[in-house]
């Protein structure tokens, strides 16, 4: 299973949830921070799709799967 610290700005995943975008490709922008500066437990993802790339999804770890580093 991955953890928080494995995951870098630029490595590419891959996405299983949600549906509309389950099965695409995307890179890591940033993990999310809270109002109290805190770390979040959620991950900015660029989704990689030539037909609408400014797709944006915040996910959790369960619902990527690293596929390469950066």
């Amino acid at each position: 299973m991955q953890n928080s610290e494995d995951i870098q700005v630029g490595d590419r995943v891959l996405i299983l949830n949600p549906s509309y975008v389950a099965g695409k490709y995307g890179v890591v922008l940033s993990q999310e921070s809270r109002s109290d500066n805190q770390a979040s437990q959620r991950w900015l993802i660029q989704v990689e799709d030539v037909d609408s790339p400014d797709i944006v999804v915040s996910l959790v770890l369960d619902e990527f799967i690293l596929i390469s580093l950066q």
